[in-house]
């Protein structure tokens, strides 16, 4: 089975990536030296702490397993494991994006399939 991890992005940040055919991080990612991720079941405290009532996001999902030895499991929040990218995300990774709207309480709305998925 694939690992499946996510990344919420500004839809013009990775649009300009599509276009490169490669994802380099978003301005956090490049301050702290690796691409942040979340699993399915972090993914929306991630967009509750960091995206709270931010507009045109979307959803990157991406087969953890096609990122090699460059993705590190380490402690954060908590001390769960989050998924960090020491490298660029190559589009080949990427298996589906999708808008991430705000619901009618302000909270970002997921897709029913991030709950299906494993961490």
């Amino acid at each position: 089975m694939t690992r499946t991890i996510f990344k919420i992005v500004g839809a013009h940040e990775w649009h300009a990536a599509e276009a490169e055919g490669r994802f380099i991080g978003s301005p956090v990612d490049l301050d702290d030296g690796f691409i942040h991720f979340s699993t399915a079941a972090q993914a929306r405290e991630t967009a509750a702490r960091h995206f709270a009532g931010r507009k045109g996001l979307l959803l990157v999902s991406v087969n953890a397993d096609a990122l090699g030895e460059a993705l590190k499991w380490e402690p954060s929040r908590g001390g769960d494991l989050f998924p960090h990218l020491y490298d660029v995300l190559p589009m080949a990774a990427v298996t589906e994006v999708c808008e991430l709207p705000l619901g009618p309480d302000g909270t970002h709305v997921f897709p029913a399939s991030v709950a299906d998925r494993e961490p």
